[in-house]
């Protein structure tokens, strides 16, 4: 019988597969799915000591659950961080991060390119909490510089970013907050640590959403903080368990065997979207393609030098339009014109999907903020599955190629 308990110098593809807790007495070579509220103490003084500390056994699922635990040590090792702690979704985990780091007269700093939902939590829900958070340009590193306050406590990146694919200089801006006394946190749900690893490059935190490429199947909600064990362990497990903002044991399930695979999916998606950027570039309905893959990017030697070599599996691209509403309608024209490419907002998948950022991930955020970030009506976001090339090509160009003729 094989042992599961991971050796020194396993390459990262193998922790992907065998990073676990140990195998119950059962001997289960799929690692178990511990699907129960709460666990049997064998008698009151270890129910005590338990319940006194956490990290030593199992009580009650919102406190630890064996599953749980396995999903955040795979995590954990594929990004190098010493430790990493589930929740319930990415923005749960944004959350986490923002109720354990900051206070009421605490200051961040955030890219104006960020995911609409991470925009609306920082700059305002947290706003009535007493955090200010100033929001700049993506690509900008004296922005972010000449942002930075006493009182900044963090700097938080999104690279690349949802959905116009910008980057950040990730070592830059960690030797930029350090130098601050400030943490530095990049969200990697759309890199992944396939392509990309914030840890090695100088970050203290990386977020993930694991609905998205970690399954990889857009099965089920889940999300993570990798980190320090002292910032996991000590800041962010006794704020998790107190609010309640768990992972579920069947979702952490289904993400820890979609882990499995992660490797294998997203190269291959990676290779899917930098052909069908190539080909976006050459259809003259297509104004501009957004991608860090593409030599035309203006961050490519960047995305080439941090992303190991690879461009991502999501890319944009606005359709030529003369207005705003014209653009809203091409764009729209396109989207419902596929039968293969499924119209959800969600991405990761093996799955194809096409979306509308201006009206959906963007949608609720001013015009004002749209414009900053850059999602323009006439933007259409794909985030590349595993279906044939050339399947993808026939079913956009069926709307590009029913556009008017300007």
């Amino acid at each position: 019988m094989t042992d599961s308990t991971p050796q020194a110098g396993w390459h990262r593809e193998t922790l992907a597969v065998r990073q676990a807790v140990p195998r119950s007495q059962y001997g289960e070579h799929s690692e178990a799915l511990y699907l129960t509220s709460s666990f049997v103490q064998p008698d009151s003084e270890t129910s005590a000591h338990n319940f006194a500390h956490p990290e030593d056994g199992y009580t009650y699922t919102r406190t630890g659950n064996p599953t749980v635990t396995s999903f955040e040590q795979r995590l954990a090792a594929l990004e190098g961080a010493e430790a990493a702690i589930a929740t319930s979704s990415g923005m749960s985990a944004i959350l986490l991060m923002a109720m354990g780091l900051l206070k009421s007269g605490d200051h961040v700093i955030c890219s104006q390119s960020m995911f609409g939902s991470t925009i609306r939590l920082m700059g305002s829900d947290m706003a009535r909490f007493g955090v200010e958070t100033t929001f700049v340009p993506q690509t900008d590193a004296a922005a972010w510089k000449a942002a930075i306050r006493p009182n900044t406590r963090l700097l938080f990146a999104e690279t690349p970013t949802n959905p116009l694919c910008d980057l950040c200089d990730i070592a830059a801006l960690a030797a930029m907050a350090h130098e601050a006394g400030a943490l530095l946190a990049v969200d990697n749900c759309f890199a992944t640590p396939v392509v990309q690893r914030p840890l090695e490059l100088g970050a203290d935190l990386v977020i993930h959403s694991g609905t998205k490429f970690l399954d990889g199947q857009g099965r089920v909600m889940a999300g993570a903080i990798c980190g320090s064990k002292e910032l996991v362990n000590n800041t962010f497990a006794p704020l998790v368990r107190a609010a309640g903002m768990v992972l579920s044991p069947f979702n952490a399930w289904v993400v820890l065997k979609g882990i499995e695979t992660l490797h294998l999916r997203v190269r291959a998606q990676c290779e899917q979207a930098l052909q069908l950027a190539r080909w976006l570039e050459q259809q003259p309905q297509v104004e501009h393609v957004y991608y860090p893959g593409l030599a035309s990017h203006p961050q490519h030697a960047l995305a080439m030098q941090q992303q190991n070599g690879l461009g991502g599996s999501v890319l944009s691209f606005t359709v030529r339009a003369s207005t705003p509403e014209q653009g809203r309608q091409r764009a729209f024209h396109v989207i419902d014109s596929t039968r293969l490419c499924s119209i959800t907002a969600n991405l990761g998948d093996v799955k194809t999907t096409i979306t509308h950022p201006a009206s959906t991930s963007h949608g609720r955020l001013s015009e004002e903020q749209r414009q900053s970030a850059g999602v323009v009506q006439g933007l259409i976001r794909i985030a590349c599955g595993l279906e044939h090339l050339e399947d993808l090509q026939a079913d956009i160009a069926r709307g590009l190629h029913s556009l008017p003729q300007d």
